[in-house]
C-alpha cells in the first residue's frame, strides 16, 4: 500500500525469467583413451512474446534475419511449403487435412496457401523477399506456444559473430536473447555406431516417464546403443540463469541461479583400432560372398553380418561390429524423407545391432556342446569311434553332409576327429544316446537362452531347443528333434555375442568371466573413478540380466583336451574343414565351422574361434546372413586376429 504506484510502475518495467542452462554430455572413449563421443558448444536464439504490434513483430524478425544473414547464419523453417520451388517440402505430407484446418478448399494450390499466411500475417505491405524471411517465423512461433513466459527457439547454431551483433542490438530487439547449448559428435563417423548409439530430442512418452527426474520438452536424451543405457550418468546436470527484462523485452540484467555440470566420462573396452578392423573385414567377405570372389560362387542374399572379438581372460569386449551400419550424426537434428526412408523401411535394417539383436541356429559351432554333453555323462568315450555309414536311421533319417553332397562318408571318427571333418553322423549318434535334456542343460550351462550381461539395451535371449520349448508352442518332442537338435538345427537360435561367450568358455575350459563392454566411468570434472560395479549391476537390472546363469562348469581335463584337439586339427590338419585358410598362419588357431539353415535364402555362414591354441587370449566370431559356407568367413577370423597379434604391421 505504502508507496504503491512507485512499486507498480518498477513491476511494469521489469519482468523476471528463469531459464535452463544446458551441459555437455559426458564423453565416451576406448579403452585406450582415444576419444570417441564429444560436444561441441553452438549458439541458439529464442525470443518472448512482448507487447509489440504485428507490424512491429514483422519488423523485428527482419532485423533479426538481416543481421545473421549477414554471418551466413539463417532462422529456422518449419513452413511446409517451400517458397522457391513452390511446392510442399514433405512428399508425404497431408496436405488434404492441412488445407481444411486453414478453411481452404481441398484444390488450392501453395499459393494459395501463401497469400492466407500473408494476411494472416498482415505482411501485404512488405515485399516478397521480406515476406518469405519473416513468414517461416511467424508460423514456427504460432505452432511453439510462444508467450510472454516461454521462450521459443527461432534459429540454432548461429555464429559467434551474430551473437556478438545480436548483443549489440538488444536494445532495438526486445525479447531476444541468445543461449550457448551443445551437441553430439561422433568422431569416427558410422564406426561403432551399433556400440555408442545415438542421441534425439525427447519424445513426448519419454518426458512423459522422466519429466520427474529434471528433464524438459525440448531435450536431448540417449536414444540406443551406449547413450541409452548410460543415459543416467552422460547426461549431465542442467543448471539455471535468470534474466530480468523491462516491459519491452530488452534484457537489464543476467544471473547465474545455479550451474549446470557436465556428464560423467564412460571408457569402453573396445579397442577402436581392432574395432576398425573388424568393420573393415566384415564388410568386405559381404562383398566378396555377394560376388563370388570366393571358389565363384555367388549369394547375392549375401548382405549382412556381424562380428566379435571377446578377451578371453576378463570377458571384456574388444570390438564388435554389425552391418550394415548407419551415421549417429543423421539424428541429431532429425531425419529428412531420403534418411527415413534408408533407416527405417529398409530390408537390411541398418539400426539392426544383429551381433546382440539377431537370433541365428548355429549349426555346426554347436557340436561342441553336444559333444562335452556326450563325454561328460559317459554317453561316448574320447576315443571311442563312430562308423559313418551316410545315413542315419533313426527319426526322420537324417545323413551328414558329406553323404548329401558327395554321396561319401566319413568313415570312422571319434570325438576329435568329428570336429575336424564336422562329420553330423557322429553327433546324430552321440545326441541319440545322450538324450535332449542333457545337451539342453550344457547348452544354458554355456550361456545359451539367456543373455550375456553386456551393458546395452535390447540384447535377445535366444532359444535352447528342448522338450520344455517343444510344449511351450503345443509340439509333442521327438527323436528327429533330438538328432536337428544335436548338431545346431531345431529350436535353437542364439545371437553372436552368445557365441563368442561360449567359445570364451570352452577357451577357459569352463571357467566363467563376467563379459562386459565398460573398462570404467570418471567424474567430468577430476577424473575420480566411479563405482562400475554398481553401475553394472544397475545396468544388468535394468537389461534383465541375472548373473547367477553364469558359474564355472565342471568339464574333466581329458574331456575338454579333446574338444581343444578337435578345434585345433580344423584349423591345423590336412582334411580340416579351414585348413587351407590357416595352415601358415604363425599361431595355433582352434576354430570350427558352421553352415546353418536359414529358413528362407541361403545358408547362414558361421566361423568361430580362439587364439593362441596354448594359452588363449581371445574368442573370434564371424556371421554373415545367407553366407552359404561356413568356411568363407574363416578368412575374416583369420584377418582378425593378425591384427590382434601384429601381423599385419610392418
Amino acid at each position: 500500500i505504502a508507496n504503491g504506484s512507485d512499486y507498480r510502475r518498477q513491476a511494469e518495467r521489469r519482468l523476471i525469467r528463469t531459464i535452463d542452462t544446458y551441459a555437455p554430455r559426458g564423453e565416451i572413449y576406448d579403452r585406450n583413451g582415444n576419444l570417441l563421443a564429444t560436444s561441441e558448444s553452438y549458439y541458439s536464439l529464442y525470443i518472448y512474446r512482448t507487447k509489440r504490434t504485428t507490424d512491429e513483430l514483422n519488423n523485428l524478425i527482419l532485423k533479426i534475419t538481416d543481421i545473421l544473414a549477414e554471418n551466413g547464419d539463417r532462422l529456422d523453417d518449419s513452413f511446409p511449403v517451400d517458397m522457391e520451388s513452390m511446392t510442399y517440402k514433405d512428399e508425404k505430407f497431408d496436405e488434404n487435412n492441412f488445407l481444411k484446418e486453414l478453411g481452404l478448399n481441398e484444390d488450392s494450390t501453395p499459393y494459395d496457401v501463401l497469400d492466407y499466411y500473408i494476411n494472416k500475417y498482415m505482411l501485404q505491405d512488405f515485399d516478397e523477399m521480406d515476406q518469405k524471411k519473416i513468414l517461416p517465423i511467424r508460423y514456427e512461433l504460432a505452432n511453439s506456444g510462444y508467450t510472454s513466459y516461454k521462450a521459443t527457439q527461432i534459429a540454432k547454431k548461429i555464429s559467434k559473430e551474430s551473437v556478438l551483433k545480436l548483443k549489440e542490438n538488444y536494445m532495438d530487439l526486445g525479447g531476444i536473447y541468445t543461449e550457448e547449448n551443445y551437441e553430439r559428435k561422433y568422431l569416427y563417423g558410422n564406426t561403432l555406431s551399433h556400440v555408442i548409439g545415438y542421441v534425439g530430442k525427447i519424445s513426448k512418452t519419454e518426458y512423459d516417464e522422466r519429466k520427474t527426474s529434471g528433464y524438459g520438452l525440448n531435450d536431448i536424451i540417449g536414444k540406443s546403443g551406449i547413450e541409452s543405457s548410460f543415459e543416467e550418468y552422460l547426461k549431465g546436470k542442467k543448471g539455471s540463469k535468470r534474466l530480468e527484462m523491462d516491459s519491452q523485452g530488452i534484457i537489464t540484467s543476467e544471473e547465474e541461479v545455479a550451474s549446470s555440470k557436465m556428464g560423467d566420462n564412460i571408457y569402453l573396452t573396445i579397442d577402436i583400432e581392432l574395432q576398425k578392423k573388424t568393420e573393415e573385414a566384415l564388410k568386405n567377405i559381404i562383398y566378396e560372398i555377394q560376388n563370388g570372389k570366393i571358389n565363384n560362387l555367388k549369394y547375392p542374399d549375401a548382405k549382412c553380418g556381424s562380428a566379435v572379438v571377446l578377451n578371453v581372460k576378463t570377458g571384456e569386449v574388444l570390438a564388435l561390429a554389425s552391418y550394415p551400419d548407419y551415421n549417429p550424426e543423421d539424428f541429431l537434428d532429425g531425419i529428412n524423407n531420403e534418411e527415413y526412408e534408408m533407416y527405417f523401411n529398409n530390408e537390411d535394417r541398418p539400426l539392426y545391432n544383429r551381433a546382440i539383436q539377431g537370433v541365428y541356429p548355429p549349426g555346426s559351432t554347436f557340436k561342441m556342446v553336444t559333444g562335452i554333453a556326450g563325454l561328460e555323462s559317459d554317453a561316448i568315450k574320447v576315443n571311442e569311434y563312430v562308423n559313418d555309414t551316410g545315413v542315419f536311421y533313426l527319426g526322420h533319417k537324417p545323413a551328414c553332409w558329406l553323404w548329401n553332397s558327395r554321396r561319401q562318408v566319413h568313415g570312422k571318427v571319434n570325438a576329435m576327429t568329428a570336429l575336424k571333418v564336422s562329420c553330423n553322423y557322429y553327433y546324430y549318434e552321440v545326441g541319440s544316446r545322450v538324450g535332449i535334456d542333457i545337451i539342453a542343460d550344457y547348452a544354458k550351462k554355456f550361456g545359451f537362452g539367456n543373455k550375456t550381461g553386456i551393458e546395452l539395451l535390447g540384447e535377445s535371449k535366444g532359444i535352447v531347443a528342448s522338450r520344455e520349448y517343444a510344449e511351450s508352442r503345443n509340439e509333442t518332442w521327438t527323436i528327429g528333434n533330438t538328432l536337428s537338435a544335436s548338431i545346431g538345427q531345431s529350436y535353437t537360435v542364439v545371437t553372436p555375442l552368445q557365441m563368442a561367450n561360449y567359445i570364451s568358455r570352452i577357451a577357459n575350459k569352463g571357467k566363467a568371466t563376467n563379459l562386459t563392454i565398460l573398462k570404467k566411468a570418471t567424474d567430468c570434472y577430476n577424473e575420480k573413478e566411479l563405482d562400475s560395479e554398481s553401475m553394472r549391476k544397475e545396468i544388468h537390472e535394468n537389461v534383465g540380466y541375472s548373473e547367477e546363469n553364469n558359474v564355472d562348469i565342471s568339464i574333466k581335463e581329458e574331456n575338454i583336451n579333446a574338444i581343444f584337439e578337435g578345434m585345433r586339427s580344423v584349423t591345423g590338419d590336412r582334411g580340416g574343414t579351414v585348413y587351407g585358410t590357416f595352415n601358415k598362419f604363425p599361431i595355433e588357431v582352434a576354430g570350427k565351422t558352421g553352415t546353418a539353415t536359414s529358413g528362407n535364402g541361403s545358408d547362414n555362414a558361421w566361423f568361430v574361434g580362439f587364439a593362441p591354441y596354448d594359452d588363449p587370449e581371445i574368442a573370434t566370431v564371424v556371421m554373415v546372413e545367407h553366407g552359404g559356407h561356413g568356411y568363407f568367413t574363416a578368412k575374416t577370423v583369420k584377418y582378425i586376429m593378425e591384427e590382434y597379434f601384429g601381423y599385419n604391421k610392418k
